[in-house]
């Protein structure tokens, strides 16, 4: 503990400087939400339905001369519906702390902060939520990878359909048998991946990152800077991934334990739905140093404007977000689970 013996000549004349930025200690990394919030689609309608191909026209065949060909119809398409969710935060203001803060000697202005601050914190909860499968609070939570990537074991209808009833809606779920390997890595990679259909991103926890490490020579560990947003971020920054066939792993500590993800981020999306009578909130934050979200635009969060309520002295407003979180395709999207080691 640092300690200094100071004189009352110093204490009388000089006064303490209050350094005009936060440290966050608290937010950690928050890769898959910083991702696909930060590439938000428009979500538009009561609902959001999207057709589905389950499966083939089986009346194709050869013929010759005047042979009877069919004529049977068949029904290939069906359709997925998705309903918006919402997630909200409190900002909650005493009229006498604003008036403490509003004088001369005010270093940080403390509305403006709470709100970012409020705002990062509700990205950080929705992190977590994307991680789970959205029966959450009664099934008011969006959707998350638990609900995606699944085969119908632990979740069995998606966008309202019996995945049982049009398996093509099941993701690859494998148990690991509590080990990663090679091996392990590329039959996944092989049952959600065809020709230029790939997998786009893996994620999983710190420790099954070092467990893949492990499994590197020296001379394979490709590492590179990969941009928090899909698509990459203009500023360049971004987490250090390690390389897989062409696409990054990277550690997320929202990630589910012992479990790695392969992604298809073309078919994975979150489609944000703005409340009306709102405003956007300024998410980006010179004030707050020491997490991932200071270098975030435009995470489409709402915010409702403060009110005072009847019986305090106090403002109270709202940050929300709305939509869904959901992939077109969850064919696409593979996981194995229980990896405790190598």
């Amino acid at each position: 503990m640092q300690t200094s013996e100071t004189s009352n000549r110093v204490l009388s004349t000089t006064r303490t400087k209050l350094v005009a930025k936060v440290v966050d200690s608290i937010l950690r990394s928050n890769v898959l939400a910083t991702r696909m919030l930060g590439a938000a689609k428009k979500f538009s309608g009561y609902s959001m339905q999207v057709p589905f191909k389950w499966q083939t026209n089986n009346q194709a065949s050869s013929f010759d001369g005047f042979d009877a060909l069919s004529t049977t119809a068949v029904d290939t398409r069906v359709r997925l519906e998705f309903f918006p969710s919402f997630v909200q935060i409190p900002v909650v203001l005493a009229l006498t702390e604003l008036a403490k803060n509003q004088t001369e000697e005010g270093v940080l202005d403390l509305m403006a902060l709470e709100m970012k601050s409020s705002a990062q914190d509700l990205a950080d909860y929705i992190g977590t939520l994307f991680y789970l499968d959205g029966t959450g609070n009664s099934n008011k939570d969006p959707l998350g990878l638990a609900a995606i990537v699944d085969d119908g074991t632990s979740v069995a209808t998606y966008g309202g359909l019996s995945r049982s009833t049009y398996p093509t809606l099941s993701a690859t779920k494998t148990s690991s048998g509590g080990t990663l390997s090679l091996a392990k890595m590329a039959t996944l990679y092989n049952a959600v991946s065809d020709g230029s259909v790939k997998t786009t991103l893996g994620i999983c926890p710190k420790a099954v990152f070092s467990y893949y490490e492990q499994l590197l020579q020296p001379q394979e560990r490709i590492v590179k800077d990969v941009g928090m947003i899909k698509g990459g971020m203009k500023s360049g920054t971004g987490y250090t991934g390690l390389d897989y066939k062409g696409f990054p792993i990277l550690a997320d500590n929202k990630a589910t334990s012992g479990n790695l993800y392969f992604l298809n981020e073309d078919f994975l999306n979150w489609y944000a739905l703005p409340l009306p009578k709102s405003e956007p909130v300024p998410y980006k934050s010179v004030d707050i140093e020491g997490n991932d979200y200071s270098n975030v635009l435009g995470l489409g969060f709402s915010w409702i404007d403060f009110v005072k309520p009847v019986n305090a002295a106090s403002l109270v407003g709202r940050i929300v977000l709305g939509g869904q979180f959901y992939s077109e395709n969850p064919l696409r999207q593979g996981v194995l689970t229980g990896i405790t080691g190598v």
